[in-house]
């Protein structure tokens, strides 16, 4: 099914198109001046011991790869259902990049696994704060083992988070923001909604909001009309239907490929399952993660076998249909099939070629032995509910060519101090402020300075030091 939510710390180039941007509410500027770096070193001989001192914390000190920061691998005992705490309990993965304690925290969630390298998220750079990565509940190693997956909820992971935030307050007591892209945002909205007084701004990337599961006429329009070169959308199209056309060439590379390096397909049962979905995935991996200029890199569609199969597995991904590929990522499918929604595009131009639309959908990429009932939608009308009518210090980030971005959260009448801005020709990558036109950025960095408590005219880190995006190399199609 379309490729999964990932969120990208660093940009691609932008088009001049036009932004959209939906503000609502205004407030007055923060005068708070943080804390320097110079006062986290003298602090930071004791962040050991007080990281030890919190109960059920487990701490690891790593050798920092950015200047300025101190790296602690930290293990926080949680309960696998907070409604009973006397039951089954786990251990969530968190890297913590420790600066000062006089600085603002950053909340970054992946939504995924946590990253195992250092990097700082765009809000991290901005007010040049402390970080903490939460690794999502039921992503390995962070999974309780024996599995309840009916624990793999939004309100379960949004109350770990709560418990860990209560946790660190003792240690870091100024101003909180979460931040994260795609569902990682989705996670930081989500944690907002059921806990809106543990931080003190969010900025969220690129977050879908599928609060209408059964209607998603909005993809299908995205389709039809993203980015401003019409034949570039046909080029994609064509080579889609190119790649089914040609099926038994494409599936003796892809067998190949598979016995090669080991790969097995009891999750989607087969190869040419494996391979029509890859396929159905083509043209919005092509937009979530490319931008328009691209397509002057796309092959012509009377290309060679083997060129045509390099251009499907480039842009798709076809290890990531196999059992390999897509075990990491049951909790995610999970979540997709049960509480979060999942996009179902028509795939007119094609389905006359295909024969495996109907696999299409959450259910097929999870094991048969694990249950799974779809909540009709009531989790998501919630959050898209509250957001609307109560969304408080929120800044939502998008890409104007970015297919999750067809179902964006939307600002109401009650929502407060909050804003929707869209950087103009950008796909799913991160650090979006930096690419939103000058206005806009001006607004959107003041607004999370005031929030984080940092003065207007404090410097920020504009070449902050950052690994490549961490969860871009987990391959991360939804």
């Amino acid at each position: 099914m379309a490729l999964l939510l990932a969120a990208a710390l660093t940009g691609a180039g932008a088009t001049a198109a036009q932004a959209v941007t939906v503000q609502a509410g205004k407030a007055t500027a923060g005068k708070a001046t943080a804390g320097t770096a110079t006062a986290g070193t003298a602090q930071a001989g004791d962040v050991l011991d007080r990281l030890k001192a919190i109960p059920g914390m487990q701490v690891t000190e790593k050798t920092s790869t950015l200047p300025g920061y101190r790296w602690f691998w930290l293990e926080y005992r949680q309960p696998v259902d907070h409604r009973n705490p006397r039951g089954q309990w786990f251990e969530q993965r968190i890297m913590l990049q420790h600066k000062s304690a006089d600085l603002p925290m950053v909340l970054y969630t992946s939504g995924y696994h946590t990253p195992e390298v250092m990097f700082t998220s765009e809000p991290t750079a901005l007010v040049d704060g402390n970080q903490i990565s939460v690794e999502y509940r039921y992503f390995s190693p962070s999974r309780p083992v024996p599995t309840d997956w009916t624990k793999d909820t939004i309100w379960q992971a949004a109350t770990d988070e709560h418990r860990l935030i209560r946790a660190l307050k003792a240690i870091y007591g100024g101003k909180w923001i979460s931040t994260g892209g795609s569902k990682g945002g989705m996670t930081a909205v989500y944690h907002k909604r059921f806990y809106p007084r543990d931080v003190d701004g969010s900025v969220v990337y690129v977050a879908p909001n599928d609060y209408r599961n059964n209607d998603d006429r909005a993809y299908d329009e995205f389709f039809q009309t993203v980015g401003t070169d019409p034949e570039c959308r046909a080029q994609l199209q064509g080579l889609a239907r190119e790649f089914l056309k040609r099926r038994p060439a494409m599936l003796e590379r892809f067998t190949a490929a598979a016995e090669e390096n080991g790969w097995t397909f009891d999750i989607l049962r087969t190869p040419d399952r494996a391979f029509e979905n890859s396929v159905m995935d083509y043209e919005w991996a092509f937009w979530q993660y490319s931008l328009q200029s691209d397509c002057a890199d796309l092959p012509p569609v009377d290309s060679s076998d083997d060129v045509l199969y390099e251009s499907l597995d480039t842009i798709s991904g076809l290890s990531f249909y196999t059992d390999q590929g897509l075990e990491p990522y049951i909790p995610y499918y999970y979540q997709a099939g049960t509480e979060l929604g999942w996009p179902s595009p028509k795939f007119a131009h094609m389905r006359k070629l295909l024969r495996h639309e109907r696999s299409y959908h959450p259910r097929t990429y999870v094991p048969r032995e694990i249950p799974m009932r779809f909540d009709n939608g009531r989790a998501m009308r919630d959050i898209d509910s509250w957001v609307r009518g109560n969304a408080s210090q929120m800044m939502f980030v998008y890409g104007e060519n970015d297919p999750w971005g067809a179902k964006p959260f939307r600002l109401g009448k009650g929502a407060r101090d909050s804003a929707v801005y869209v950087a103009p020709g950008m796909n799913h990558s991160g650090r979006l402020i930096t690419r939103l036109p000058a206005e806009q950025q001006a607004k959107a960095v003041a607004d999370l300075k005031r929030w984080a408590g940092i003065d207007a005219d404090a410097p920020t880190l504009k070449s902050a030091p950052t690994a490549d995006d961490p969860l871009q190399l987990q391959r991360p199609p939804l």
